[in-house]
């Protein structure tokens, strides 16, 4: 299938204590820790935001309302065990199958310290965090890069047979890309941990393709348990808006649920968090998600016509995008990203993903009428190139003031 590995055999050139961030980075750790945010910071704040897969919107007044309403109990110690039920009765699992976290994103750092793994390897282009956490553990890291020629699909006999760690997202961030259930369920074996980062399949109608079910019924085609151990990762930020709140959760078997918990400082969930928690797990919410999911399907489908549109002047589309966000590529991708950000909008660069290069950008679907706009901005930049080279020629004289 096109499909390569790396092992990058460092855990990290220039290692520093686990979660650190500083400035003393090396260039590849600084990757791994880049993100959509980076974009909109500071000046960025006035910028059209595509570069964040949060959808807009939302948190919907409902649900701020129910977050203010926790605001009164905040003098008592946070008390978990509600939302953790109702997350468990969400998804027909038993309560000690449910792990809450400080979004999505901690349960990566859980995952690398509490479990020994000799050769864990992660599925590329996806969400660098996995990686970062892994190798800020100290473990060496097996890369396994998917590739455009192959529309990033996942064959998974290029995993290496004896990794006993496999972390893979779906729908895939930053590729749009939504593997199969059957597919993923094929990774599944003795003796390794198969940790799917679902973050975004509640952007998906139907939730169809995951494998949270499977904790409950089984294989995908034969209704038999999976082999190994499945840990699926959920996230509350991106549809309903809660990313500065940070709340997400763990789906798994009881053992593995607490061997992670045992790694989580005290009341690691705030109080106002396991509101939300709670909150979204209702008929009412669930219902509201699914409603959402249609119509990101629907601008979506509006996002990608208008880019269709530039495919005569070099930009291209790969695979069948499922998630709130496509990836497109583009010679003078950097140009393109700089220039849209002098007509009001920013973009995600894709060089910070392993396996992709300068060439990538993700952008966030959102209305038709912001997907317009853009598609305007695009047509100044791209018509004839003269715009790019205006861009570059800007680029040049900005590094020459620099000195």
């Amino acid at each position: 299938m096109g499909t390569v590995t790396e092992s990058v055999s460092e855990p990290a050139s220039g290692a520093r204590p686990s979660g650190a961030h500083g400035d003393g980075d090396t260039g590849a750790d600084r990757a791994l820790r880049h993100h959509g945010d980076a974009e909109v910071r500071g000046a960025g704040r006035e910028l059209t935001d595509l570069a964040v897969n949060v959808r807009t919107g939302a948190p919907p007044t409902w649900l701020k309302a129910r977050i203010a309403g926790s605001l009164d109990t905040l003098a008592a110690y946070p008390d978990g065990r509600p939302a953790r039920r109702a997350v468990a009765a969400r998804h027909g699992l038993h309560e000690e199958q449910v792990l809450l976290t400080a979004g999505a994103a901690e349960a990566f750092v859980l995952l690398a310290r509490a479990l020994r793994t000799r050769r864990p390897a992660v599925v590329h282009p996806q969400f660098t965090e996995p990686e970062a956490a892994l190798r800020d553990a100290g473990h060496d890291v097996e890369r396994v890069l998917l590739t455009a020629a192959e529309g990033f699909r996942l064959d998974p006999a290029a995993v290496p047979a004896d990794a006993d760690l496999v972390v893979v997202g779906n729908p895939t961030n930053p590729t749009s890309v939504l593997h199969p259930s059957r597919t993923l369920a094929r990774l599944a074996r003795d003796g390794r941990t198969l940790v799917v980062d679902e973050a975004f399949i509640d952007a998906v109608p139907g939730e169809r393709e995951s494998l949270a079910p499977l904790l409950t019924s089984g294989d995908a085609s034969d209704g038999r348990p999976l082999p190994g151990r499945l840990v699926v990762l959920r996230s509350l930020t991106k549809t309903w808006g809660l990313a500065g709140l940070r709340i997400g959760y763990v789906l798994s078997d009881p053992g593995t649920v607490a061997a992670l918990a045992r790694h989580q400082p005290l009341w690691p969930v705030s109080a106002p968090a396991l509101t939300a928690a709670e909150a979204c797990c209702e008929p009412s919410a669930l219902a509201e998600a699914d409603d959402a999911a249609r119509r990101i399907a629907l601008d979506r489908a509006h996002l990608l016509a208008r880019l269709g549109e530039f495919a005569p002047q070099g930009l291209s589309l790969h695979g069948s995008p499922q998630a709130p966000f496509v990836l497109v590529r583009h010679p003078e991708a950097a140009a393109l990203r700089e220039g849209l950000r002098s007509l009001g909008f920013a973009v995600r660069r894709g060089d910070t993903f392993p396996g992709l290069g300068p060439e990538w950008l993700r952008i966030a679907v959102r209305d038709e009428e912001t997907t317009d706009r853009l598609a305007s901005a695009l047509g100044r930049l791209l018509a004839g190139n003269g715009g790019m080279r205006g861009t570059r020629n800007a680029e040049r004289c900005q590094t020459t003031d620099d000195g």
